[in-house]
């Protein structure tokens, strides 16, 4: 009798989605806070954005401060899109060595810069205000995170 294997891409794809979630955060925020004097309202303003898809537009109205509310409905978002696309490029690259999937977790994390910054914005409006070079950055090292972290955890 054959054991289901299944778990050994699920898992290790779900972790990565979680810790790349975690890793893009941290760099964005650490990034925020060595080249703009704009936290915590920063965090508290991309939050409101990222719960507005949810809660709808209500929530946007400045000033943009702490609501704990807000804050977990914009980390339940986060997560979850970082597993869907942690699985999507988990994926992608489970066939390819470590080197190449770096690569490709960069270019993907940069694509989903552009899906999320350029197409989901004609949907969801305020995210232009997000349009910037930390916002890049924290999606190619989301990317880069995730491949690494997937192939790290799916070896046999």
């Amino acid at each position: 009798m054959v054991r289901d294997q299944s778990y050994k891409f699920w898992l290790p794809a779900l972790y990565a989605g979680v810790a790349a979630g975690i890793f893009s955060t941290v760099a964005q925020i650490i990034l925020w806070w060595l080249f703009w004097d704009e936290l915590p309202s920063i965090l508290y303003r991309d939050a409101r954005f990222a719960a507005a898809i949810i809660l709808g537009e209500g929530v946007l109205p400045p000033p943009a401060t702490l609501d704990w509310y807000v804050m977990f409905i914009a980390t339940l978002l986060h997560f979850g899109l970082s597993i869907a696309y942690a699985i999507i490029l988990s994926w992608l690259i489970r066939g390819i060595d470590i080197t190449n999937s770096l690569i490709a977790g960069g270019l993907y994390g940069l694509g989903l810069f552009l899906m999320n910054m350029y197409g989901f914005v004609m949907i969801f409006p305020w995210f232009v205000d997000t349009r910037d070079w930390i916002t890049v950055t924290a999606h190619i090292a989301f990317g880069v995170s995730a491949a690494g972290v997937y192939k790290v955890l799916s070896r046999q």
